[in-house]
């Protein structure tokens, strides 16, 4: 992550050494005698602390303007605190102001500081809305399918009337997706093949949705999606591109032939009764279809 941040690095590394010159050169040694120990020690503890913090904050985080701030108001308080450490060790003409200004980059840090921190909050709270969304999504008290280990029918259910309750008059939209011809693969391979197939189908499916949707089994070979934010028409794209996926899979058989799948699909808004929209789904996707290939692998 810090070679993400490799100029801020560059330039404070830089300008760490360019301070003690600058104060080497314009000011004057005082004798060891007249070093105040407390201000040295509390000044330049300072300064290595903020600095210490500016390398979590770039070790930690993404390049972005909540960084740039964060780290910017540390790196200022680092490098004015050292100015201020620095002042311990030489004498500056009094009339002299150009001191005094990089003293002035505290005060200035910890501006940059708070409002980066402001708008650290703001990110932290959208943060943790999305982190509630999946938390109510794949992990609040869920059912599993046996089989494939997603959610069933019945929490679909849920969370479809869920997501019609917190974000009314939003499209949210749902897919059903069926593997044709299932029968005919138990019939064929067997019950336990059926199952890997089931299996297998899950997994690339899960692997072409986005984090926000909801992937369940709804009922024997059928997976349903929930897509919350998305149009019936852009359900309508991601389902075709689910099918297509699924349709290039070479799933292979425990007696090394190899199964051609395929898939239908029915698309809907998830605004009404779910008990009626699934339902229409079901008949709209219910389409008897053709019988799947097998190759000898």
């Amino acid at each position: 992550m810090l070679q993400l941040h490799r100029n801020s690095l560059i330039t404070a590394a830089l300008a760490l050494p360019l301070f003690f010159v600058l104060y080497a050169t314009l000011g004057v040694a005082k004798p060891w005698h007249a070093w105040k120990w407390m201000d040295i020690v509390s000044e330049g503890g300072t300064a290595v602390m903020a600095g210490v913090w500016f390398l979590f904050t770039l070790s930690s985080r993404p390049r972005g303007l909540v960084t740039r701030l964060i780290a910017g108001g540390l790196c200022a308080i680092m490098l004015g605190s050292w100015a201020d450490c620095l002042d311990e060790f030489f004498a500056i003409d009094k009339r002299a102001v150009w001191d005094n200004w990089l003293e002035a980059l505290v005060p200035f840090g910890m501006l940059m500081l708070t409002i980066g921190m402001y708008y650290w909050r703001q990110e932290q709270f959208r943060l943790n809305e999305h982190l509630q969304k999946r938390e109510r999504l794949f992990r609040d008290h869920r059912a599993f399918d046996r089989i494939t280990q997603l959610a069933d029918a019945s929490y679909l259910r849920t969370q479809m009337r869920l997501e019609q309750e917190r974000r009314p008059g939003f499209d949210c939209a749902l897919v059903l997706l069926d593997i044709d011809s299932f029968h005919l693969i138990n019939r064929e391979y067997g019950h336990r093949e059926g199952d890997r197939v089931l299996q297998a189908v899950g997994h690339m499916l899960l692997l072409n949705l986005r984090n926000d949707d909801l992937l369940c089994r709804y009922a024997g070979d059928r997976f349903a999606v929930l897509m919350p934010g998305v149009s019936r028409e852009d359900a309508a794209l991601a389902a075709r591109h689910l099918c297509a996926m699924v349709g290039q899979m070479r799933h292979h058989a425990n007696d090394n032939r190899v199964i051609r799948l395929s898939l239908r699909h029915a698309c809907s808004l998830a605004d009404g009764v779910p008990e009626v929209v699934l339902a229409e789904l079901s008949r709209a996707v219910g389409t008897p279809p053709v019988a799947p290939s097998a190759a000898a692998a």
